[in-house]
């Protein structure tokens, strides 16, 4: 280990923020200027790559170095189980760990909080509901009754749900000062520390503050324009150019909203002698789509603009620099504990599944993405070839499928069975190429370095980069128990709500998830 690392670790993730909306990546808005300057003594990594679409899998990925198939993360069960997390394996070696945000998926509830000395998910709605009465007790009989676990991902959703129908006006961004002021009380008071931040102002709706409305989407209402991906995607609502104009406008005004409060952040550590002994991590879970391939949000597919997220990282063996070379989000997780200098691999219950410190995984190391040299029985299912494949998993979105179904109806559409939506996704990607198996529909493949927007199916071509990637993708779906191939039942709908208990369903109503 080198005797410069850092002693503390600064770990953002900017929620559903795209890569080519930052100014460090080219974007001719000023929307970043505070990144923009911590890009200049940091290394920007041009093609990170994300383990899925959204955001519970991704940061179980993250806190666990499992890919989702390995964690078993998603919608249709809602809930980190059997892993030890990173805040775990750090608070053990005596690390003070925190961890604060307002996203509904990242609390005690999902377990992705587990071993964070201090959290705080600043939902107004969630929190206190579900520590005390009929929503608590709704909970507790939903995870001792396997035949209820279905219905539990509509309760972990409500703090989503919530932000979409409470989120606006002078309260819309409200939360992410309140994260940043308890991150830099945490990092003021904090001796060899790990802290987690999680900003959600650029995930719907967009709801920006006034002043940066003002400068990026003057004149757009944010209250008159399509704030429910849904309602497009299942073709209730058009949206033309005037309007996408808008909405990108208000998302430009979100993320220039984040930026204002890192730079808050980012000064404070500078003031108070911390800057330069802490790792700084900034990245993107995932992006999101306004309108390419037909979509909105981010479900039902794994296009660039959702899986090739920015990544900027401050360290000092790693030079402030650019790099093309591919990197997958699930690297930090290694490179966090190589950074601290803990092995990890320890479980924190017995039966857990704990990952140890990769070398070959961490972005600080010397034989970062060596996999050439691992032995087969040593390899993780992503270490394929010379470490020029990154690996994406998308199972079936279960909360935003039924939310899909209901807008639909209500238009009188019908959805087909046989369509994106309904679903499973893998996918390899190289910086040139992409390879996505697909359960219902038919494969996808794009020459990225040719075709960026990936609108040139080659799944069915002759292009031996495609071909090397399908090959790495059946490699590591070997690796991971077999390609989905088996589709996923059409019915969607929930009938187990009624084997609940009458109070139970009418806390459930009362939140909007029963009529």
């Amino acid at each position: 280990m080198r005797t410069e690392s850092p002693e503390n670790v600064l770990f953002v993730v900017m929620d559903t923020v795209r890569k080519d909306r930052l100014t460090p990546y080219g974007y001719d808005r000023p929307t970043t200027p505070n990144l923009d300057d911590f890009a200049a003594e940091a290394t920007v990594f041009e093609q990170a790559v994300a383990p899925a679409p959204w955001t519970l899998p991704v940061h179980a990925s993250l806190f666990t170095g499992l890919y989702p198939s390995q964690h078993g993360a998603d919608q249709e069960n809602p809930y980190l189980e059997g892993a030890t997390t990173l805040a775990e394996t750090l608070s053990a070696a005596g690390y003070d760990t925190a961890c604060y945000s307002s996203n509904a998926w990242i609390t005690p509830y999902t377990h992705l909080t587990d071993g964070f000395d201090d959290q705080d998910n600043f939902f107004q709605v969630m929190p206190g509901e579900f520590l005390s009465g009929p929503l608590a007790r709704a909970w507790k009989t939903m995870n001792d009754n396997e035949s209820l676990r279905a219905i539990a991902d509509k309760l972990v959703s409500l703090g989503n749900t919530a932000h979409e129908y409470l989120a606006g006006g002078d309260t819309a961004d409200s939360k992410t000062p309140a994260v940043i002021d308890r991150t830099m009380e945490f990092v003021d008071d904090a001796d060899n520390s790990f802290a987690f931040i999680n900003l959600m102002d650029a995930h719907l709706p967009y709801h920006p503050p006034a002043e940066f409305a003002a400068e990026f989407a003057p004149g757009a209402d944010s209250d008159a324009v399509c704030q429910n991906s849904k309602e497009y995607n299942a073709g209730a609502r058009d949206i033309d150019d005037d309007e996408w104009a808008a909405i990108r406008g208000l998302y430009d005004a979100e993320i220039a909203h984040i930026d204002d409060q890192l730079g808050r952040l980012f000064d404070r550590l500078k003031s108070e002698g911390r800057w330069d002994d802490t790792m700084v991590v900034v990245c993107a879970d995932h992006g999101e789509l306004h309108g390419e391939h037909d979509l909105y949000g981010h479900e039902f597919c794994v296009y660039d603009p959702l899986v090739n997220v920015p990544l900027l990282v401050k360290h000092p063996d790693l030079d402030a620099d650019r790099r093309g070379d591919q990197v997958e989000l699930l690297d930090l997780y290694h490179t966090v504990l190589d950074t601290l200098d803990v092995e990890g691999g320890t479980p924190a219950a017995p039966g857990d599944d704990a990952v140890a410190l990769d070398p070959t995984r961490s972005l600080v190391s010397d034989s970062y993405r060596a996999f050439g040299g691992l032995d087969a029985a040593d390899r993780d299912p992503g270490q394929r070839g010379d470490g020029e494949y990154a690996f994406v998993e998308y199972s079936r979105p279960v909360v935003e499928l039924t939310q899909l179904e209901e807008k639909a109806a209500d238009a009188g559409i019908d959805l087909p069975n046989e369509s994106r939506f309904y679903s499973r996704m893998r996918a390899a990607r190289r910086v040139d190429a992409k390879y996505v198996r697909i359960d219902r529909i038919d494969d996808e493949a794009y020459r990225l370095d040719r075709d960026p927007g990936e609108t040139e199916n080659l799944a069915d071509g002759n292009d031996a980069a495609v071909a090397a990637t399908e090959a790495a993708l059946s490699a590591f779906e070997s690796a991971v128990g077999g390609a989905w191939t088996d589709a996923l039942d059409d019915d969607v709908s929930d009938d187990t709500v009624e084997e609940m208990d009458d109070e139970a369903q009418e806390r459930l109503r009362d939140l909007g998830y029963l009529e």
